[in-house]
């Protein structure tokens, strides 16, 4: 499965395959997102520099190759038949994650922050979820919340930091082996699949506290949402 998902050499179906697991094994509803213009590889300190081009009209996008266009976010979906016909004719397309209303959440937050956290999670012995690694972000898959749920979370903190980020309903995150125009997707901690066939997600409640000192302990990148 991670040989399938993981850190790999690319094959041509390599994204295709992925996201028919993620879509069909899993139940995440997944669509294909705008490939970076650019295809040349980057290394991490060199997507922290510059970033590729995206292939959407928008000249300034601020997350190039990793965002919905054609089709839209509510074509989201866990078809098989949907899956195979996007990926064959588009096999170089991002995989996303339609997040919120049954499939996972999720919560983002600088790379160096994430680390800290990881290691932080590890220390107190908390149990982490799937955490997507890209060059510029972390991202923890979560089980799925509801606003009402966010908005106590967020009251009953002092301050969150604006780099600290959470994708719920209508939202989306880029899922490995993805590329993004800041680079290459990959898992930092792969998924636990249990017994019932789907990935463990922890509660968003028990990793927030951490989340938000780490990213209050990094320099805020500003408002520009790139992966």
């Amino acid at each position: 499965m991670r040989e399938i998902l993981g850190r790999r050499r690319m094959t041509r179906w390599a994204l295709r395959d992925a996201a028919l697991v993620c879509a069909t094994r899993w139940g995440w509803p997944v669509l294909p997102g705008v490939a970076p213009r650019e295809s040349r590889r980057l290394t991490a300190r060199q997507s922290g520099q510059s970033r590729g081009r995206c292939s959407c009209p928008r000249p300034d996008c601020a997350v190039p190759g990793a965002h919905p266009f054609d089709p839209g976010l509510l074509a989201a979906t866990t078809d098989a038949r949907m899956v195979r016909w996007w990926w064959t004719g588009r096999p170089d397309a991002p995989i996303l994650l339609a997040t919120g209303g049954r499939a996972p959440c999720a919560l983002s937050l600088p790379a160096a922050a994430g680390e800290r956290a990881l290691a932080e999670f590890d220390r107190l012995g908390v149990r982490t979820g799937p955490v997507i690694a890209t060059p510029t972000r972390f991202v923890l898959l979560v089980a799925p919340y509801d606003l009402e749920e966010l908005g106590e979370l967020l009251y009953a903190q002092d301050w969150v930091p604006s780099s600290l980020r959470f994708h719920g309903e209508g939202g989306y995150v880029p899922l490995p082996p993805s590329r993004t125009g800041t680079g290459q997707v990959d898992w930092e901690r792969p998924p636990s699949v249990g017994d019932g066939g789907t990935p463990w997600l922890p509660r968003m409640e028990s990793l927030a506290d951490v989340l938000v000192r780490a990213s209050a302990q990094v320099p805020d990148t500003g408002s520009r949402l790139a992966y």
